[in-house]
């Protein structure tokens, strides 16, 4: 590593007292989940929704659980499924060991709904999950119904894969009976319960006005839906409190922050044996 990046980044980590963890869909690539970068890349992991021609936004969508249940859970479920059954890198152990240097500790930002980082053993009183979580189910349509969320725990999918199809009974709302629908937040989405949310976001906010030189490790947070970007760059000084992690997406506009061009665990590596030295 160039010795002027390197002196960089063991600055900023050693000028501040709260850690910023923000992460897109890049953190859990080393861990073996998909990004779904782009139509194509979900197409690989779900073919028939290519054949089908259907978008990320148009599966990711309530529309899609009002037309299609059956085909809406066959890809939740499966995904359910999958970051139940995924073990978070090393990274995450490294971040969260990270995190201990800092007076005020860390706070997790992120737009994952995956769950990763209370499974990695990061405090659930620190994490603000922006889009919401999979393991949290609500009520289809809470408008005729209620404002309630509950843990999908419960929850068993069987996924026939091929077909991107639920062959067991459709999930059903606790409260009215009707069909049940993931916590999160979707494209053209007007039934999201934000509620828990909501709360994180208080909790985060609270304990940013204790911190007086935030430091934001931001990691494979993407363009196309640029809300970890975004408030990666507000809280860090328009950039110059920023080490952002991506492997085609690392470039800084404004600020004079740290740009490490490559995957997640590679770049927390990077960080890492700079402590180390």
């Amino acid at each position: 590593m160039p010795e002027n990046r390197s002196n960089k980044i063991s600055a900023l980590i050693n000028s501040s007292d709260g850690l910023i963890i923000t992460a897109g869909a890049g953190m859990g690539v080393d861990s073996g989940l998909p990004d779904f970068r782009g139509d194509k890349g979900m197409w690989q992991h779900y073919p028939v929704l290519g054949r089908l021609r259907m978008g990320f936004s148009s599966i990711a969508n309530p529309e899609a659980f009002e037309n299609d249940p059956t085909l809406a859970w066959g890809f939740y479920g499966h995904r359910l499924l999958s970051y139940r059954n995924t073990q978070p890198h090393q990274g995450f152990n490294l971040l969260k060991k990270l995190g201990e240097r800092f007076t005020l500790g860390s706070f997790i930002f992120t737009s994952n709904v995956d769950g990763q980082f209370q499974k990695a053993g990061f405090d659930p009183q620190r994490i603000y999950e922006c889009h919401g979580s999979i393991h949290t189910l609500q009520c289809a349509k809470p408008d005729d119904c209620c404002k309630s969320t509950w843990l999908a725990i419960d929850e068993q999918p069987v996924i026939d894969i091929d077909a991107c199809e639920l062959t067991s009974a459709l999930p059903k709302c606790l409260y009215c009976g009707g069909l049940a629908r993931p916590n999160i937040l979707m494209f053209d989405d007007w039934f999201w319960q934000a509620r828990p949310y909501q709360q994180q976001k208080k909790r985060l906010e609270q304990w940013l006005t204790q911190v007086e030189a935030p430091l934001v490790i931001e990691i494979g947070a993407g363009v196309a839906i640029p809300t970890v970007r975004h408030f990666s760059e507000r809280v860090a000084n328009n950039g110059q409190r920023l080490i952002r992690i991506n492997p085609a997406d690392a470039t800084i506009p404004l600020g004079n922050g740290v740009s490490l061009a490559m995957g997640g665990l590679a770049g927390i590596n990077v960080i890492n044996a700079v402590l180390s030295q």
